[in-house]
Order: structure tokens, then C-alpha cells, then sequence
């Protein structure tokens, strides 16, 4: 009965102020945010017919490539190496707690066996296989969430309003039928909230493609309406750039951590809705032979520590390979990021932006009593740790080697000194706070 009246109390006072959250919020949605908000670390696979030209997955729009002669790729798709154990086991040792998939990109082709296209991983290639319900099992095996990428765009379907995007593919009819493509979309959101058990959220795509026809109406409402409906804890986000529409669940930020803009895709303002940001492991989202620039281990590290010191989680892309393996960079890549999130990851997981600010030298997570300065970049053994709304200090702890470390009082908040100048990757000091 307490457990009751708390969730009661917790909806009504989270309800109150923002207009964004909608009318979906029960104890299950409030649970599934707060689940998702305390992860901090997923893995995003952008995967499609677009790995077999392995140049992204905007091939097709960029190189107007005819829609019936790309559709061809999928007579040729047979990726005989996919293991959805090995995809799942290499991502959880990573440390990530989730993982997105693209059910259906740009491109118009479903990687799940939909009723309502032939279209699709299983009728139109001589694969066969539900690539997504093997995935699926397996997240539920391992206990990883799992969330579905969905775009709200198709170069491929005839049906489907012409954007910005896509407009060299070829289709006949530039008016759509949007009618005809708004009941295939939500036809196939009721397969994926339907046919493979627990989703942890549907993160749509591609409402930016109408940004120069405001008046276009996605019916959004509606189809929130439907996901809420068919699985009340499955949470809803939507990468169209802009402060939470009502009915979402997530702010999303693409290749930019809240607050900065340097992508030029991030400049809305930050809500109250749990955070995500999105980040590419090399140069591409989708599998492209020749971008081997993958980011060092400490750049990712760096941004998943940078991530949780704004409250945010990361969501750290991988292009899978045509042949149905991730890239031997990436699985290096979850591998060391795994061997330090073994470690350190205490201070991310559960954790809340700090209550000191972030700074040229790093950031800080906050839980339970505890801060964790998080120090990425200091060439120095004193740091200055600014203290605002009476926060009191008890004592410092290297976390790793649990030694005392000296503090001193000094005007709005203290000074800390390290036994030596760091050379970590992150050098984390455990601050006790009353």
C-alpha cells in the first residue's frame, strides 16, 4: 500500500511541471525512465541492406540511387557469420546495459518479418532469418534492454510523402499517400511491440525531413498513443532535434552532449526527461569499408564519463558488416571500454550529474552520499573543487586504492591534493558529503 501511494505521489509531483510528459505516465512508465536513466551506457547497430555497399547508411539519397534497383541488394544479403549470442555477450562485457537496433532505416527495408511488406529480412533475401527475433531472444537471455530504432521516413515506398530527402529514388509520386504509409507504420510498430516480447523504447528518426514543410502533420500524438497502449512501460524517444514533444519519454541529442552544440544538431534546450546522447565509434553510423578512424579507447571513455557528469546517457554506435560480424576495431573497442567500466563503473551506473559542475579538468556523478570527481585532464596536484548549497565535505578517497587524500577548506568549497599529478585515463576521487 506505501509502494502505491509513493508512485502516486512520485506521478503527481513529476506530472506537474512539464507539459512534455503527457498523459501516458503510471508507475510502469515511471520505473521504465528511471531503469533507463540509471543504465548511463547503450550500444546503438545501425545495420541494412546499406552495409553490403559499405559506404553509410545514406548511400542511397546521396547517390540517388533507383529505389527498385537498390531493393536488388536484398537478393544478395545472406550474412552467414551474424551470432546474436556473440552480438549480445561482446556488448554486455562492454558494460553497456542496452542496446538500439534499427528495425527499419531511411532506405525503406525491414530487418524483422513484417507482415505488411515482402520487403524484409526473411521473404525478400536468401537469409531467411529473423535477425531481430534471434536478437531479441538473446537480449532477454543475457538481460539486456533492448530499444528499436524506427524511421518515420522511406525512400523505397511509394506510399510515403517526399521530404528533403531521398528525392532521386526514383518514386513515382513525390504527394505520397499518407494515409496508406501511417497505417503501415503503426501496422508494423504493433508487430515490434507485439511479436518480440519486452521493448525498452521505440526511438524514431526522420521527422526533420519535413522541416521545410511546417504544416506537414506527423500524428504523433496518435501513434505515442498506440506504443503507450500496447506496452505501457516501453518509453518513447524521437531524434528530431527539438525540446520534448508531448507523449516522449527521452530527450535525445545526436553527437553532442547536453548543452553543447558542436554538431550543429543539438541546440534545443534541455529538459527534464531523462537524457541520451548518441555518438558515433568511428566516422559513420552505418558500416563503411573505408572509415577506419575509430576513436581511442580514452576519447570514449572520456565522452561516457562526460555523458553521466550531464545526466545523460551515451549510446555508442557500431555498423555491423554485411556478413553478419561486428568490426574487429569496435569489438577491441567494447572490450577496453569493458575492462574499465569493470573498475570504475560504481561511478556511473545509478548515478546523477554532480553537484560540481563540469570543468575544463572533468566532471562529477553524484549517488547516495558519495561524489565522484572525475579528473580527465589536470596537469597538476592540487585542484580547486567549487561547493555550493551547503554541500559539506567529510573526506576524500582515491577511489581505486581507497587512500585518504588532503583536503582543505577554502572560500565556496575546497582544495584537493592528489598524491601525484594524474596520468589516468580518468583519475576518480570519492568525495563523502553530509
Amino acid at each position: 500500500m506505501k509502494t502505491r501511494f509513493f508512485f502516486f505521489l512520485l506521478l503527481l509531483v513529476i506530472s506537474l511541471p512539464f507539459k512534455a510528459q503527457g498523459n501516458h505516465l503510471n508507475e510502469e512508465i515511471l520505473r521504465s525512465r528511471q531503469e533507463f536513466r540509471d543504465a548511463k551506457f547503450g550500444i546503438f547497430l545501425h545495420w541494412g541492406l546499406y552495409s553490403m555497399l559499405a559506404t553509410g547508411e545514406w548511400t542511397m539519397t546521396n547517390n540517388n540511387l533507383n529505389y527498385k534497383e537498390y531493393a536488388k541488394l536484398a537478393g544478395g544479403f545472406y550474412p552467414s557469420k551474424f551470432d546474436a549470442a556473440r552480438w549480445v555477450s561482446a556488448i554486455k562485457a562492454s558494460g553497456a546495459r542496452y542496446i538500439c537496433f534499427t528495425s527499419r532505416h531511411h532506405e525503406g527495408f525491414s530487418m524483422f518479418h513484417t507482415r505488411y511488406s515482402d520487403y524484409n529480412i526473411v521473404d525478400a533475401t536468401p537469409f531467411k532469418r529473423d535477425v531481430l527475433k534471434e536478437l531479441a531472444d538473446e537480449c532477454h537471455k543475457q538481460g539486456i534492454r533492448l530499444h528499436l530504432y524506427y524511421s518515420h521516413i522511406d525512400w523505397y515506398r511509394e506510399d510515403a510523402p517526399w521530404g528533403r530527402t531521398g528525392r532521386g529514388t526514383g518514386r513515382p509520386n513525390p504527394e505520397g499517400n499518407w494515409d496508406s504509409y501511417y497505417q503501415f507504420m503503426n501496422n508494423q510498430l504493433t508487430e515490434l511491440l507485439t511479436n518480440y516480447g519486452e521493448i525498452g523504447a521505440i526511438w524514431f528518426d526522420g521527422w526533420w525531413d519535413q522541416d521545410q514543410n511546417p504544416d506537414f502533420d506527423w500524428h504523433l500524438p496518435e501513434q505515442y498513443a498506440l506504443i503507450h497502449r500496447l506496452q505501457p512501460a516501453c518509453l518513447v524517444g524521437n531524434n528530431h532535434h527539438q525540446t520534448p514533444f508531448e507523449g516522449e519519454d527521452i530527450q535525445i541529442f545526436e553527437r553532442d552532449l547536453p548543452g553543447e552544440n558542436k554538431a550543429g544538431l543539438s541546440g534545443q534546450d534541455i529538459s527534464e526527461l531523462p537524457l541520451e546522447t548518441c555518438e558515433t565509434m568511428n566516422g559513420m553510423w552505418g558500416y563503411k569499408i573505408a572509415d577506419q578512424n575509430y576513436k581511442s579507447p580514452k576519447t570514449l571513455i572520456h565522452y561516457l564519463v562526460k555523458a553521466a557528469g550531464k545526466d545523460a546517457n551515451l549510446l555508442l554506435n557500431i555498423g555491423p558488416q554485411p556478413d553478419g560480424e561486428l568490426p574487429a576495431v569496435a569489438l577491441e573497442r567494447l572490450e577496453q571500454i569493458g575492462k574499465w567500466m569493470h573498475v570504475y563503473g560504481e561511478t556511473i551506473y545509478g548515478t546523477r550529474g554532480g553537484c560540481i559542475a563540469p570543468h575544463s579538468w572533468g566532471v562529477s556523478t553524484q549517488k547516495e552520499g558519495k561524489v565522484y570527481v572525475h579528473i580527465l585532464d589536470l596537469q597538476d596536484k592540487s585542484l580547486f573543487l567549487p561547493l555550493e548549497g551547503g554541500v559539506k565535505v567529510k573526506r576524500a578517497l582515491d577511489f581505486v586504492t581507497r587512500r585518504p587524500l588532503k583536503i582543505q577548506k577554502c572560500k565556496g568549497g575546497i582544495l584537493l591534493q592528489l598524491e601525484e599529478v594524474p596520468t589516468d585515463i580518468d583519475k576518480v576521487v570519492e568525495l563523502e558529503i553530509n
